[in-house]
């Protein structure tokens, strides 16, 4: 498992490749995939008008391709403006059930100037799997994406 830093020099490669085709941002989800275990379903949304809709992903497929911003986890990153970490996606009234084996759930908005592009979620086959580092982790890999990301 790398550090922080190790990832985000990755990230910031493969950021750098984007040019190189359309898979790039794919790469940074298998990245994060294979480098944190705990980790067993990473995607990004893009917001387009009030849904957010599913691009590049890893794992198993998803019912979620489009999440109105009124509902869910990730509407509710969208409204605050803020990650959301959910310990127990059970005892969340918000959470939009994708798989039986999710316990627990991060999602942090990609945003640039204040404007909300997308978000960056992670579900988890572990209750409580979210530690502080992730956050970190997520929230600068988020600001690393957004300029590229920008409409």
């Amino acid at each position: 498992m790398k550090n922080n830093q190790a990832i985000l020099q990755q990230v910031d490669a493969l950021i750098a490749s984007n040019s190189a085709g359309p898979d790039w941002l794919r790469e940074v989800c298998a990245l994060l995939q294979r480098e944190r275990p705990h980790y067993n379903w990473v995607g990004v949304y893009f917001l387009e008008g009030q849904e957010l809709v599913l691009g590049p992903y890893v794992g198993a497929p998803s019912p979620h391709v489009r999440i109105p911003i009124d509902k869910g986890i990730c509407g509710a990153a969208v409204r605050e403006g803020k990650a959301v970490i959910v310990p127990d996606v059970n005892a969340d009234p918000r959470y939009l059930a994708c798989s039986i084996e999710t316990k627990s759930e991060i999602v942090v908005p990609i945003a640039l100037d204040g404007r909300i592009l997308g978000e960056i979620d992670i579900d988890s086959h572990q209750p409580n799997a979210f530690t502080a580092d992730d956050h970190a982790l997520l929230e600068q890999i988020a600001r690393r994406l957004a300029p590229v990301l920008r409409s």
